[in-house]
């Protein structure tokens, strides 16, 4: 069985947005617009990119598959980036970890045989892996900024004493990396008990059985794990030496800009 949906119904869809909207009316907490933005920026995106996938399935070429998955990782890292504003150069460590955590997880699927290496199984996978990967080494480097403009003193007191940039800072590395990979494991550890996945519900929708969806699901919760894990690491161990001088001297750091 295979599901059509029309843009007839996808828009009645937005009748359960409005409650939203008056929910935010209601108590003033003024999201209304934020909400309005969201659903269009959602329905263009999701719409574009639809019709990307479609061009790059019936070409069938892995050459497109690669050129996408390096624009999420490009449009991933400038997203990231925003959200980390007291890290100073951010934006190539997230770059290269999005990368890896893009590229050694595609690959490791491949090489073990759990997906072809056909797009219909690379976009959807790969897109899944960029996603996870931006929010978990955004959140990783946004902590490890604010703790170490909290910790200013204790660390310049600790290089005083003569130890290194990266030994001066490796409690808050590890403190950091905790907070970008915790939210996938806590996520991981209730799946099936508070909560179905997306691709676990979006097969049973599609007619699967019961037990495939499952199976497929723990795949790619496994996967997400290892390549959230990898990204926040990679993006945590490049981005800690830019807070020091080449003579292990803390910088200056950046300003973060008030929200909004």
């Amino acid at each position: 069985m295979s599901i059509h949906v029309t843009l007839t119904e996808v828009l009645a869809a937005l009748g359960l947005v409005a409650v939203a909207v008056a929910v935010s009316v209601w108590q003033r907490v003024h999201l209304e617009g934020d909400i309005a933005i969201a659903v269009l920026r959602s329905f263009l995106q999701l719409t574009a990119i639809g019709y990307v996938i479609d061009i790059i399935f019936d070409r069938d070429e892995l050459t497109l598959v690669i050129a996408l998955v390096a624009a999420m990782a490009l449009f991933g890292a400038v997203t990231a980036r925003a959200r980390a504003p007291q890290v100073p150069r951010a934006f190539w460590p997230l770059l290269i970890a999005l990368t890896c955590a893009g590229t050694a997880t595609l690959g490791l699927v491949v090489a073990l045989g759990i997906f072809p290496a056909t797009p219909r199984y690379l976009v959807p996978v790969g897109g899944m892996v960029i996603g996870n990967a931006m929010t978990a080494a955004a959140v990783a480097l946004n902590r490890l900024g604010d703790d170490v403009a909290d910790a200013r003193l204790q660390i310049e007191a600790t290089l005083a004493l003569g130890a290194t940039g990266p030994q001066a800072i490796r409690p808050l590395m590890r403190r950091s990396l905790r907070s970008g990979v915790i939210p996938l494991i806590d996520s991981t550890k209730t799946t099936g008990v508070i909560f179905f996945p997306g691709t676990m519900v979006g097969m049973l929708l599609a007619g699967a059985a019961p037990i495939d969806a499952v199976r497929l699901q723990l795949v790619l919760l496994y996967v997400l794990l290892g390549g959230v894990s990898l990204a926040a690491l990679i993006a945590v161990a490049l981005a800690h030496r830019a807070f020091f001088t080449p003579a292990h001297q803390l910088r200056e750091l950046p300003t973060a800009t008030p929200p909004g």
